[in-house]
């Protein structure tokens, strides 16, 4: 498959999050690859939920192994990490559910044992600015990667595509907090999902079209109509036996705004030297 359009990249932006969660039971959720351009060069990072990483037992991330800048489909390389949770960066401010950690480390352990990676990074530049958000409609079109109840395409190792539409305007905060809601199937395993704006442009491609393909922010919670009938947000849980008993999910996400992303990486560089 020749890797020749946004829709393809997206398929390989994400990187999947397998985890022994601490009762024992498996988990899996949605990180995935963000560049930033910075004094030291454009360092690439891998973006998840804090609530993914942090308090597990152990942990490891899944990629396509590629030659030659090629994707090698189906050809799977977990990278188990020692003190999984240990290894992640977490935002400063901790009700901001966001880990990261830097790839640079995790490509170099892969080229040890011979392995390339491959992967499509999601460009910071893509966050839009205060101007961009106030230009997006209240609502408008979303896009959303990662693997929904663990489902994915294991032979092809391809996430699932999905989208939705925004809930509440973006250039709001949504109950005064760097979030907003998109109206869509949110489940288990979605958590860490990156969310686009898609706006598509008939007749335009190139640069200029991808101006229209923003990257909006980071799925971090779902909405749940509890049994009796309140409904609250709750962090996605790794594995459907994070779901309460009685819960109902309604089809509404919590999305970090991805000014939050940048944010993390830039407190990240100012207190490590790598």
């Amino acid at each position: 498959m020749e890797v020749n359009s946004v829709a393809k990249q997206l398929l390989f932006n994400t990187v999947r999050v397998d985890t022994e969660l601490l009762d024992g039971s498996a988990g899996s959720g949605t990180a995935f690859v963000v560049s930033h351009p910075h004094a030291r060069g454009t360092p690439a990072f891998i973006v998840t939920n804090r609530h993914l990483v942090i308090g597990v037992r152990r942990g490891g991330l899944v990629f396509t192994q590629g030659s030659n800048g090629r994707p090698l489909l189906g050809q799977r390389f977990q990278l188990n990490i020692e003190d999984f949770p240990q290894a992640w960066f977490c935002h400063p401010d901790p009700a901001i559910d966001l880990a990261i950690v830097p790839l640079k480390p995790l490509e170099e352990a892969a080229a040890r044992l011979g392995v390339e990676l491959y992967y499509q990074v999601i460009d910071s530049r893509l966050v839009p600015d205060a101007n961009m958000l106030e230009s997006l409609d209240a609502l408008e079109e979303v896009l959303f990667v990662g693997y929904p109840n663990g489902v994915w395409d294991q032979v092809n190792l391809m996430p699932i595509l999905r989208r939705g539409t925004t809930a509440t305007p973006i250039a709001l905060d949504f109950e005064g907090r760097a979030e907003f809601l998109i109206d869509a199937a949110v489940y288990p395993g979605s958590s860490g999902s990156p969310v686009f704006v898609f706006r598509p442009e008939a007749g335009r491609t190139g640069p200029a079209a991808g101006r229209q393909f923003l990257f909006a922010g980071v799925i971090a919670a779902v909405f749940y109509r509890e049994e009796a009938n309140q409904i609250v947000a709750a962090p996605v849980p790794a594995s459907q036996t994070g779901t309460a008993i009685g819960s109902e999910m309604i089809d509404l996400g919590l999305v970090i705004k991805s000014q939050a992303v940048i944010e993390i990486i830039e407190a990240y560089l100012a207190r490590w030297r790598e």
